[in-house]
């Protein structure tokens, strides 16, 4: 039975995508060279790690939204599941080196992308976790499928760089912001009713009220 194990290798930016996505570099290796691998069908789990690097003044500021005030990290801050991502790896023999396509998002909505913004340099420690199946053949035997071992995983050390460049290729100088729709119906209005040409105006008029205001 196939013998796999997984290195993550790098990380890039992938252009022209319909959604924000990223390449890692994923080298598959087969310990045992006298099999044939068909194709695997690879599913991934992908976690932050987040107590595996340390954290800048600002950046402690812009992660109490996630993690609360920093005296209390030692019980809140814990490993977060950032997404998942599978894929079909092509045949091989003994290793092959591919890239495994992750989707990413700008939805300030969702954890991971509170936690990759907050951040201002260095990287961010990810932990990969592989399942799935291997179709291989010894010879000239039959085709057999095995699964992967859930012991399988990998680690790799992403740089905030390479997210910040990511979103800055699919949103130049822009953010997303969710809002509920009644909502936004009052900002819409507010923006009507003032003759306001663009969403970045209308805000900007109300920001100097709620900055006037005592905490």
């Amino acid at each position: 039975m196939p013998d796999l194990s997984f290195r993550v290798e790098s990380a890039e930016v992938t252009p022209f995508a319909m959604t924000p996505l990223l390449g890692f570099g994923l080298r598959v290796i087969n310990a045992s060279p006298d099999e044939t691998i068909h194709n695997v069908v690879l599913r991934c789990q992908i976690r932050i790690e987040v107590t595996r690097r340390r954290y800048r003044r600002l950046e402690e500021e812009r992660l109490k939204d996630l993690f609360g005030e920093p005296s209390r990290w030692g019980q809140t801050l814990k490993p977060m599941l950032w997404t998942h991502a599978s894929m079909v790896v092509p045949g091989f023999s003994s290793e092959i080196l591919t890239e495994l396509p992750v989707a990413c998002t700008y939805d300030f909505n969702l954890a991971a992308t509170k936690y990759f913004y907050a951040l201002e340099e260095g990287e961010v420690p990810l932990e990969f976790l592989f399942s799935g199946s291997v179709f291989y053949q010894r010879a000239e035997g039959p085709l057999q499928v095995a699964p992967i071992s859930w012991s399988q995983e990998a680690k790799f050390r992403l740089p905030v760089t390479t997210w910040q460049r990511l979103m800055e290729t699919y949103y130049p100088n822009q953010a997303w912001l969710q809002l509920r729709r009644d909502v936004f119906d009052r900002l819409y209005q507010y923006k009507v009713n003032q003759g306001i040409p663009t969403w970045e105006e209308a805000i900007e008029r109300i920001l100097p009220r709620m900055e006037a205001t005592p905490v």
